[in-house]
C-alpha cells in the first residue's frame, strides 16, 4: 500500500499538513492557497456523516472523523490535512496524552 500501512487493526495514513493562506484578489474577492508545512502519520477512526445548517443557509453534508498522531506543533486548528484524495480541516486538537495527540477532522461534501 502506497502511503498507508496497517498496525494492530488500525489504518495509518501519511497526511500532508497544509496551512491555508487567504489573500485578496485585485477585484476585491478572496482566494485561498495552501502552504506545505510537512507530513505526519495519522491513525484514523471511522468516518461519520451528518448534516450541518448554518444561519440562513441550506443544509450541507459534512463528514467527520477522529484521528490520533504523535505530538506535532504544526497540527493546529484550522490547518488542512490531505490524505486519501481528500482535504480534512482540523477542528479540534487535544494535546498529548501518553505520547498521542487526538484530532477532530471535518470535510464538507
Amino acid at each position: 500500500m502506497s502511503g498507508a500501512r496497517v498496525t494492530m487493526g488500525t489504518m495509518r495514513v501519511l497526511a500532508r499538513i497544509e496551512r491555508p493562506v487567504e489573500t485578496e484578489t485585485p477585484y476585491g474577492g478572496r482566494t485561498v492557497t495552501y502552504e506545505h508545512q510537512g507530513m505526519a502519520w495519522l491513525a484514523c477512526g471511522a468516518r461519520r456523516r451528518r448534516e450541518r445548517r448554518d444561519e440562513g443557509q441550506a443544509a450541507r453534508a459534512v463528514e467527520t472523523m477522529a484521528a490520533t498522531c504523535r505530538p506535532d506543533g504544526r497540527i493546529v486548528e484550522g490547518r488542512v490535512l490531505r490524505f486519501g484524495g481528500a482535504d480534512w480541516t482540523v477542528t479540534t486538537v487535544d494535546q498529548a496524552v501518553a505520547g498521542q495527540m487526538s484530532l477532530g477532522l471535518e470535510r464538507a461534501r
